[in-house]
């Protein structure tokens, strides 16, 4: 094997069919490899073995040796499979308390009747435990009644977990998995962070196993670097951590293309579309960050943090259905469910004098979807792909792009029977199937109320939606290098990721810099370097809600920017992203690591009818990438040493009072690499708490640059 002076980053994502790794230079980014292997469901290693083919596979093609691994994360369906399946553990659940206590534990009992799967059951298992020392006869008899897995569970464990450690440790000393609510989530709701809690423990032994596999595999293969997994919410988690919380990982399927399009195409504002086969998975990045929300499982509420995504079922192997005289819709039922080959794809000569026949995909399904039957008695199934690259919309080099007279030769007997030309009728496929895909960007849009947002597509397919969609609506796109093999792209740069959220009532300075540090400390302690970690805080006054959003990289990672970014280069993205000429852009402030500049734009004004004149700023980082959006904002370059006192003088200046109290203006720090995301804060006096944690560690006369914007 070779030898490389460049570390390299690995991501390997585990899909239903197949598992892809791809090996990327962790200082360029370049893409220096990638592998492709049947996913092992069968083996009796699981998808393990599939992982240590595809990396085996990966270092051989591209030269790579086990020393030159720096960081490996792969990502997997495994844990949102066996919840959608129902394949989970039997779960003990070990009430903690007396008196009205043990009545609310009791209660839980019923989450046994929430049906993951048409017929399966979560199965859970009710022992009470009146005080600590009850604790490991509760956790025998939970054992006798077949639980592999036991979760703790008392009122008000977030403040006082006596109780619920005293059963995990029980537990534990007989080698029984075991899990505790407080462990899982410090939000009060007790049913909800007890749901949560008996998720987690049911995907627990099969998640736990495979991930001792995994690190046996691959510390066999004589890699000795971090070895991470890909979250729900874009980030990455160490394996000691997935073996505790491995529900985390459920969700995580478009997680780690959005990861790729955040760190790989640099997405700041826009969104996000991967499109596999059968659908199209569409999510959020605003002012550079992934949009996260609780997520729902088993049609239940819980404390997931996970990606909102939005899934519309429309992908590159989605078949045309036809009435007789028009198209009348486009999937939901692909080429793949059909068990056809894309007729897009089947040499020119094979589709000459084909004709156009409807089939029913599945025994079932209505019998008006299209396929074609060739002169040798072959069939092909007519495409989402075939229209869009017969209609000349697939880019030169994408992954479904097919040959020009192959793809007309599918589309010419659609467009015979409907009285039209081969491009019309791919035009009519295209508009039909894109449709239901723009309503859901367009909503998005209003939704998170986006300046300006770029389309980036990513996935198999991305092709074959994103370009034509692009240029019906108008906004900028384009499709993600490597798309095909977006999401472990995605792993091998994501960022390690922790999610900390404490409910306290009026919360103190101290309380919100305790909580910004507990989740700095969680990602340093996964082997995130702590000179990058970027801290995002989020103050909910209403519901009492502190959350701290700690992202960082497992090494310093700084791009090779031996070929610098043309200062012309840099004001026509900054103009593209205002929606100026470019000589109304200028240049505001600078640090050694980023770049400010404004325009005046425009913003949609009442009910969106009109618009009105605004100043739009954007911040852009050393590879020329608009890493922030901001609008009305004042933009001020001082030294480290008197930035607290003079974001303190500008907090005061613009904090606007009402009927409901203080609201302070958004604020960011521009410091050394990082953008300090200080919005989420309404409170002054946290603010500049904030702001002061972030500008400890720099020199005094270090530059910062502060921007202010007004939530008028």
């Amino acid at each position: 094997m070779g030898f490389r002076r460049s570390p390299v980053r690995i991501g390997i994502d585990v899909g239903g069919t197949f598992t892809d790794a791809v090996a990327v230079d962790a200082q360029s980014f370049e893409l220096l490899g990638q592998a492709k292997v049947p996913t092992s469901h069968d083996h009796e290693d699981g998808v393990a073995h599939g992982i240590l083919e595809a990396l085996e596979k990966l270092q051989a093609e591209a030269g790579i040796g086990a020393q030159d691994v720096s960081f490996l994360a792969h990502g997997t369906t495994q844990a949102t499979n066996a919840l959608l399946e129902g394949d989970v553990a039997t779960v003990g659940l070990a009430g903690v308390g007396t008196g009205f206590d043990a009545f609310a534990t009791r209660r839980l009992a019923s989450l046994g009747k929430m049906e993951l799967a048409p017929g399966r059951k979560l199965p859970v298992r009710f022992a009470s435990v009146r005080a600590p020392a009850e604790a490991a006869s509760a956790v025998e008899t939970l054992v006798r009644q077949g639980a592999g897995v036991v979760v703790a569970v008392e009122p008000f464990s977030v403040d006082d977990p006596e109780g619920e450690l005293a059963v995990v440790s029980a537990a534990r000393s007989r080698s029984v998995l075991a899990t505790a609510t407080h462990e899982i989530t410090s939000l009060y709701g007790l049913t909800k962070r007890t749901r949560t809690a008996v998720l987690n423990a049911g995907i627990m032994p099969r998640m736990v196993s495979t991930a001792d596999l995994v690190e046996a595999s691959v510390r066999r293969a004589g890699i000795t670097a971090p070895l991470m997994v890909v979250r729900g919410d874009g980030g990455v988690m160490s394996l000691p951590e997935m073996r505790h919380r491995p529900l985390l990982t459920a969700l995580s399927g478009p997680a780690a293309g959005v990861a790729g399009a955040l760190m790989g195409e640099k997405l700041s504002e826009g969104l996000f579309l991967e499109t596999g086969g059968t659908s199209t998975d569409i999510s959020v990045v605003r002012r550079g960050r992934v949009q996260v929300r609780h997520a729902q499982l088993g049609g239940h509420e819980t404390y997931l943090p996970a990606l909102d995504v939005r899934t519309v079922g429309i992908g590159g192997g989605s078949l045309v259905r036809f009435s007789g005289s028009e198209v009348t819709a486009v999937g939901p039922r692909s080429a793949h469910i059909a068990g056809l080959p894309y007729a897009c794809f089947a040499p020119a000569s094979a589709l000459a004098g084909a004709k156009l026949v409807t089939v029913s995909p599945q025994p079932d399904d209505p019998a008006d979807y299209v396929a074609l039957d060739t002169v040798d008695g072959r069939r092909y199934a007519l495409t989402l792909t075939c229209a869009a690259n017969a209609l000349g919309v697939v880019p030169a080099g994408a992954y479904a792009r097919a040959e020009t007279e192959s793809a007309r030769l599918a589309l010419e007997p659609l467009a015979s029977a409907l009285g039209t030309s081969v491009a019309d009728a791919a035009r009519t496929v295209l508009g039909r199937a894109v449709k239901p895909v723009g309503e859901v960007v367009d909503e998005l849009v209003r939704e998170y109320r986006l300046d300006h947002p770029a389309l980036v597509g990513g996935g198999g397919g991305a092709a074959s939606v994103t370009p034509f969609l692009g240029k019906e609506s108008g906004y900028e796109w384009r499709i993600a290098a490597h798309a095909e093999v977006i999401s472990p792209l995605g792993a091998a740069l994501a960022l390690v990721r922790e999610s900390v959220e404490r409910i306290v009532p009026s919360p103190s300075d101290a309380d919100v810099l305790a909580v910004r540090t507990e989740a700095e400390t969680a990602v340093v302690g996964q082997g995130a370097d702590p000179a990058g970690v970027e801290v995002e805080v989020t103050v909910d006054p209403q519901r009492n809600l502190i959350r701290a959003v700690a992202t960082g990289a497992t090494e310093l990672r700084t791009k090779d920017r031996s070929s610098t970014v043309d200062d012309e280069g840099i004001r026509a993205a900054v103009a593209r992203s205002i929606g100026v000429a470019q000589s109304e852009v200028r240049e505001l402030a600078s640090t050694e690591h980023h770049r400010v500049f404004a325009a005046r734009g425009t913003r949609p004004g009442l009910f969106g009818w009109f618009t009105k004149p605004v100043e739009q700023v954007r911040v852009v980082d050393g590879e020329g990438v608009v890493r922030l959006h901001s609008k009305g904002t004042v933009v001020e370059r001082v030294d480290a040493g008197s930035a607290q006192a003079r974001v303190a003088d500008l907090v005061d200046r613009y904090t606007r009072y009402g009927d409901g109290g203080s609201r302070a203006p958004a604020v960011w720090l521009l410091v050394g690499p990082k953008i300090a995301d200080l919005s989420g804060v309404l409170d002054r006096d946290q603010l500049i708490a904030l702001a002061g944690a972030e500008l400890k560690t720099r020199a005094n006369a270090e530059p910062v640059v502060v921007l202010l914007e007004d939530r008028k």
